[in-house]
């Protein structure tokens, strides 16, 4: 079921202890409560997905559906 309102494009970081990634993805500012975008089942499943995907270290799904950023540690010099 998709809510009625208007569609908007929202970033969303899904981090990890080895890495970050930013993903687009959509919410909607219903009608009934325009206070604030919010996500639909498939959004938050999406996001959920990305999740597994950071957790697993999968480069290559995540290289597809967002953009990944490498932790490197600080090295004193």
């Amino acid at each position: 079921m998709r809510i009625k309102g208007q569609r908007v494009e929202e970033i969303r970081w899904i981090e990890t202890d080895r890495l970050a990634v930013k993903v687009r993805v959509e919410a909607v500012v219903p009608i009934d409560d325009p206070s604030e975008p919010c996500f639909e089942p498939a959004t938050l499943r999406f996001l959920d997905e990305v999740r597994q995907h950071a957790d697993a270290y999968d480069l290559a799904w995540l290289e597809n559906n967002g953009e990944i950023f490498i932790r490197q540690s600080a090295q004193a010099s």
